[in-house]
């Protein structure tokens, strides 16, 4: 099971806990989710708001697909999400499977995938010794989860999620 600490340590709110650990860049990316979720009328932030929240946001990010096409497929398919494709997540709760689903301690507002995800981002950036988790922490821990909404775009759009996998584990020792 996840640990639910970093969203809720007690004192603060849970946003308030969470960005304490993130990069300015990845506070940003999870603010732009925030909002792409209540604007397309989603009661959660899923993984697919991330994923699209990291393409938009972080350079880095871009530079760790197989170049602009996949980029832009990828933005083609995450912008069609409110009028066509995603439209069967719409009002759906996003639970790949990959953790058991946790009601106590749930992180309001977020797919328990999602949530799953930026504990994952956390556990990336504490491996190796940081102490705030980047932007490729979370895309890595977004293409652990097999079964997430942002591993279904990835797979739509023509990605090797495994071979993307092993180039994000291989940027692992080069991060700061």
């Amino acid at each position: 099971m996840q640990n639910r600490t970093a969203y809720n340590s007690g004192g603060g709110s849970p946003y308030e806990d969470l960005e304490t650990q993130l990069t300015v860049e990845l506070t940003s990316v999870v603010s732009a989710a925030r909002r792409r979720a209540t604007r397309d009328g989603d009661r959660q932030v899923d993984t697919a708001h991330l994923l699209h929240g990291l393409l938009e946001s972080d350079p880095s990010v871009r530079a760790a697909f197989d170049g602009g096409p996949q980029v832009a497929r990828l933005l083609g398919y995450l912008v069609q999400r409110s009028i066509g494709y995603g439209l069967q997540w719409h009002g759906t709760v996003e639970d790949s499977g990959a953790v058991p689903v946790v009601t106590e301690g749930a992180v309001p507002g977020w797919s328990p995938a999602a949530a799953a995800a930026l504990d994952g981002a956390l556990d990336r950036a504490h491996a190796r010794y940081a102490t705030h988790a980047t932007c490729l922490d979370l895309l890595a821990a977004l293409v652990d989860d097999p079964e997430s909404r942002a591993v279904e775009v990835l797979r739509r759009a023509s990605v090797d999620t495994v071979r993307l996998a092993a180039r994000l584990d291989g940027e692992r020792s080069g991060q700061n």
